[in-house]
């Protein structure tokens, strides 16, 4: 899976190209992109028809989270089954931010699984553990391979593969934790998390992305996916 990670990347146009990175992105194998560098064309605010009008900035290639501007949380406006998604990111000093898959807007407190994006020195939810750090499945499952995570200001990449009941999360071209939805060890991992009350979270679903406003800086680039048939 690394080779196909370095093929990939070595594909892509530069950060910056708008455009010509979205064309580059669809000719390769099928990837999409689900950002083009401009705009929040593709996305809606969580549980609206429309994108914010304040609390994300889209240019240059980047799309940032504004700090302490409240915009709400982004979604696809597509949803998605069986997938790659690949993305970069880098987050602010004693910063937090998510992204979320398997997202429903019918589900109240637990729209879908999120793979944490952390300082995990700064930021609190560091301290409490590794359920709630870089790459983990927030406060459900705990990253179980080593990281190696960039500090603040630098740019990490990630993926989350979802194929049948199989799920994977890689950080920096490393896997550091996959786990089998549905499974009897994420039904006992969900039921100690604070989404134990969540009917149905864990199981496979078809859902959105799902870019999380904690109110902290965080930029992302180069968010791309790509359909894989359904097992």
């Amino acid at each position: 899976m690394l080779a196909g990670w370095v093929a990939w990347v070595t594909a892509v146009a530069p950060v910056g190209s708008g455009l010509a990175a979205d064309t580059a992105s669809k000719a390769s194998d099928g990837w999409q992109s689900l950002f083009d560098g401009k705009s929040l064309a593709g996305w809606r605010s969580y549980k609206k028809t429309n994108a914010p009008q304040q609390g994300w900035i889209a240019e240059d290639g980047i799309l940032k989270k504004l700090a302490k501007v409240r915009g709400g949380d982004l979604v696809t406006e597509r949803k998605f089954g069986d997938f790659d998604l690949r993305w970069e990111w880098r987050i602010a000093k004693d910063g937090n931010n998510g992204l979320k898959y398997l997202v429903t807007e019918e589900r109240p407190g637990a729209p879908g699984h999120e793979y944490q994006m952390l300082d995990d020195e700064g930021h609190p939810d560091g301290k409490k553990g590794p359920i709630r750090q870089t790459a983990s499945f927030y406060d459900v499952l705990p990253p179980t391979k080593e990281r190696h995570l960039k500090p603040p200001g630098e740019w990490n990449s990630s993926r989350v593969l979802v194929q049948g009941n199989h799920v994977e999360h890689w950080l920096n071209e490393d896997k550091v934790l996959e786990y089998e939805l549905g499974s009897d060890a994420l039904k006992a991992a969900v039921a100690k998390s604070k989404f134990k009350e969540a009917k149905g979270f864990g199981e496979r679903i078809q859902g959105r992305i799902l870019l999380t406003d904690h109110g902290d800086e965080c930029w992302f680039r180069n968010i791309r996916i790509r359909e894989l048939p359904e097992k």
